[in-house]
């Protein structure tokens, strides 16, 4: 029988951190990822706000995480977790069989929701992104388009407003539905402008984004852009778990910056978690405190 003390399940910053706090207190640890071990942040090539590196690719942040989990003793396995359940052992049926723990941590992160349109995952790294906090410091002076019209898309404008040329906001609905204060500051920005009623029908480019063809009733237009920021919502990767562990209306665990669910063992960490600020560093934090407090319920 596949026995560990604690599994986690995701591999990203907060699943891979987990582990590391795991493995120092003495705990036999599994990691398992059915995607690309370090989450969302290798798709970034430059990334300038985790504490201890002035400039990292997100690659070389999730490789300096994986060797220090390995060295310290993780087993990592590519495995898709289908489903959790509870008792004295907590089973974890994954797409190659099941598993057993004394405690899981889900640290499965979110996706963000993508426009479906050709060559959009190609471009994502190379002219897309999904941060301006994290990425906008690379257009300045440039020309971007934010899509999207809900908070987050607004807060994005205005941050990248700071340093970028020009920014336009596409939206899809003839109305932004962000906060009314932010709806009024983006009117008195002078380097934004706004497209309602519009959808982006083409991404331009060959190895990277160039522009954007947007559509707006019949009539059909070519935006030449540097960059564009995606924020039409994310989703938490907890569909196989959403029977076991409470969920709030939006679909993210519900807890608190315990780390802790509704079942005694079960875990969640990082941006699965539902919490206001989503960054490697609070990833990390929670991570952190989950992987103690998972060691604090073994030894009960």
């Amino acid at each position: 029988m596949n026995t560990y003390d604690i599994i986690i399940i995701g591999g990203g910053p907060a699943g891979l951190t987990a582990a590391v706090y795991a493995l120092r207190a003495n705990k036999s640890v599994l990691v398992m990822e059915k995607g690309t071990f370090g989450g969302q942040i290798t798709s970034s090539p430059k990334v300038e706000n985790i504490p201890g590196f002035q400039s990292v690719s997100g690659n070389e942040f999730a490789d300096k995480l994986m060797e220090q989990a390995m060295g310290l003793g993780a087993d990592i396995e590519c495995l898709e977790a289908l489903s959790i359940t509870d008792g004295e052992l907590k089973k974890v049926t994954t797409d190659e069989g099941d598993y057993f723990a004394k405690a899981v941590i889900i640290a499965a992160g979110t996706c963000h929701r993508l426009l479906n349109l050709p060559k959009e995952e190609d471009f994502i790294g190379n002219g897309i992104s999904f941060c301006a906090v994290c990425d906008g410091a690379f257009y300045k002076d440039k020309t971007v388009a934010v899509i999207g019209g809900g908070n987050s898309a607004l807060q994005e404008a205005i941050l990248l407003s700071e340093s970028c040329e020009k920014v336009y906001i596409i939206q899809n609905l003839d109305y932004f539905t962000g906060e009314e204060k932010l709806i009024e500051e983006i009117k008195t920005i002078p380097n934004i402008t706004p497209i309602k009623g519009a959808v982006v029908s083409a991404l331009l480019g060959d190895d990277t984004l160039t522009g954007i063809r947007i559509q707006k009733g019949d009539e059909l237009e070519t935006l030449k852009i540097d960059g564009m920021f995606t924020a039409i919502g994310l989703i938490p990767q907890l569909e196989p778990f959403n029977g076991l562990i409470n969920v709030n209306s939006y679909g993210y665990a519900d807890s608190n910056e315990s780390c802790t669910t509704n079942v005694e063992g079960i875990f969640v960490a990082g941006d699965c978690r539902s919490k206001r600020i989503r960054q490697v560093a609070t990833a990390v934090s929670d991570g952190a405190i989950a992987a103690l407090n998972a060691v604090d319920y073994i030894k009960q």
